[in-house]
């Protein structure tokens, strides 16, 4: 059977719920809920008053881990600093996951990596909802579910060490250390496998298609989004999920299409979906369901 990936061309928080109920699935408590905080400067993220209703829908926790680049969001004391002036914490407590310690998940049939670095309060919850902010990436040419999976829910060193194709988990030699770009998305794709099967079907995926730059939310200095707002997509498959989302950028008649289409093509993005697909975490073939 082709996996169910629900649409709607509305956009709003209320929405938001309503297309994670469709999936049918009741989330063991507790359920962390896994967002982006958005870099300082970053000026499309989704800010935290949007996620209220969803986050309280699952009774969930907030969940973010530090990122292995130069930025506000690199130590827990700047992105707990980041989080507060972000508005994060009026609405949430939000669990830095990997604040304290790391945690191995280990991945035996992985193509690149054979573990992933995860914070380690991770452990702390029998549930994820990944509420994912599609866009484009500057690395990884797109970022969606996969990408909130594995980069999202990597620690500092794990981003490193997924960065890197498993060099390094140094973020201050990161930058000396860089994978070829397959291996990056091969590496994204093991790693977005590790934390599914983790859960073990105990996850649910809603994406959210607005604000469309070429830029992730992790770029403080980003570029303004170039198409128009597409809607919101929902799924149990995030491999489902992420081709969906894709399919509908390229069949767009937006004027911006063609620039977030050369972002994903110049970095080979579909590949990450590939490799998760070959990986059997997920499937490519999906029926989409517009509501």
């Amino acid at each position: 059977m082709k996996s169910k990936v629900y649409f709607t061309r509305e956009i709003s928080k209320e929405k938001v719920v309503e297309m994670y109920k469709l999936l049918g699935i009741k989330l063991e408590e507790p359920v962390a809920v896994k967002v982006h905080s958005g870099e300082e400067g970053n000026q499309n993220y989704l800010h935290p008053e949007f996620m209220v209703p969803m986050v309280e829908y699952v009774n969930g926790t907030v969940v973010e881990c530090n990122t292995a680049y130069g930025g506000e969001r690199n130590t827990s004391e700047k992105h707990l600093k980041l989080l507060e002036n972000h508005g994060w914490n009026k609405y949430f407590y939000v669990d830095l996951m990997d604040k304290d310690e790391d945690a191995i998940i280990e991945i035996p049939n992985g193509k690149i990596l054979k573990k992933d670095i995860v914070g380690k309060n991770l452990f702390n919850y029998k549930s994820m909802l990944v509420l994912s902010h599609f866009k484009g990436h500057p690395m990884g040419g797109f970022g969606g579910a996969l990408k909130q999976l594995s980069i999202g829910c990597a620690s500092s060193s794990g981003k490193a060490y997924i960065h890197s194709g498993s060099k390094t988990t140094d973020q201050k030699i990161l930058w000396s250390n860089i994978a070829p770009q397959d291996v990056f998305l091969e590496s994204m794709a093991d790693a977005a496998s590790a934390v599914v099967n983790h859960f073990k079907g105990n996850i649910a995926f809603v994406s959210i298609m607005c604000n469309l730059s070429v830029d992730c939310d992790c770029c403080s200095i980003a570029e303004d989004p170039c198409m128009e707002d597409i809607g919101i997509l929902s799924s149990l498959d995030p491999v489902a999920l992420d081709q969906a989302c894709i399919d509908l950028i390229y069949k767009s008649k937006d004027k911006g299409r063609d620039h977030f289409v050369e972002r994903i093509e110049t970095r080979n993005g579909i590949h990450t979906i590939e490799a998760s697909h070959e990986l059997g975490f997920g499937s490519r073939e999906y029926e989409l369901i517009e509501v």
